[in-house]
């Protein structure tokens, strides 16, 4: 692949970013590949060694900030007409609800997700709360004599100690995966409204 095609690729993949941040990050690639063949390589092998285009993309949109994307699709191509902002006013009661409840019902998904990932963690906080309550209750009732009480809350102790251990790996994967999880569909959903074609 040669370089005007790589460029190519990625001013597709962004073209619904703002016309400025397009220019700057198609410079920047340019730029790049340019000082790799100065070093000596190829225009293929320059541009080999930039990396996936589609994955240069990816990066990108995960890195442009969501605020913008949304200013900028906003953004009205043409003023509306009278009759266009008659109907948007007549239809406020209309579409003003089911854009509030679209927005709650994905809030509420978010937050349902979030909080599974916050009652691990909570489950584990208890987990290492129990292992001092253990060994206290182990003193008590070896002070009182009661040798096998305080061996059986001994035993939970250590126990308890150990699955939190063990827990705690997976508190730590669970909350790793929920970020890659809302990473990724955070990306998806600004690929999604970035769309094609829009600035030329």
């Amino acid at each position: 692949m040669n370089k005007t095609e790589f460029l190519g690729i990625i001013k597709d993949g962004i073209s619904g970013l703002p016309q400025a941040d397009i220019d700057e990050r198609l410079a920047f690639y340019s730029e790049m590949i340019d000082d790799r063949i100065e070093e000596g390589l190829t225009e293929e092998e320059a541009v080999a060694d930039a990396g996936s285009p589609e994955e240069i993309i990816k990066q990108i949109i995960a890195d442009y900030p969501l605020n913008k994307i949304v200013r900028e699709k906003m953004k009205p191509s043409r003023s509306l007409k009278g009759w266009e902002i008659v109907l948007i006013v007549l239809g406020f009661p209309l579409w003003f609800p089911l854009l509030v409840a679209g927005f709650a019902v994905v809030l509420s998904l978010y937050v349902c997700v979030w909080a599974v990932v916050i009652s691990l963690w909570a489950v584990e906080v208890s987990l290492i709360a129990c292992v001092p309550g253990g060994i206290a209750a182990a003193v008590l009732f070896f002070t009182r004599g009661q040798v096998l009480q305080a061996l059986a809350m001994l035993g939970a102790a250590i126990f308890l100690a150990g699955f939190s251990i063990l827990f705690i790996i997976v508190c730590k994967g669970v909350s790793k995966g929920m970020l890659r999880l809302t990473k990724a569909v955070l990306t998806a959903f600004k690929s999604k409204f970035i769309g094609k074609g829009t600035s030329e």
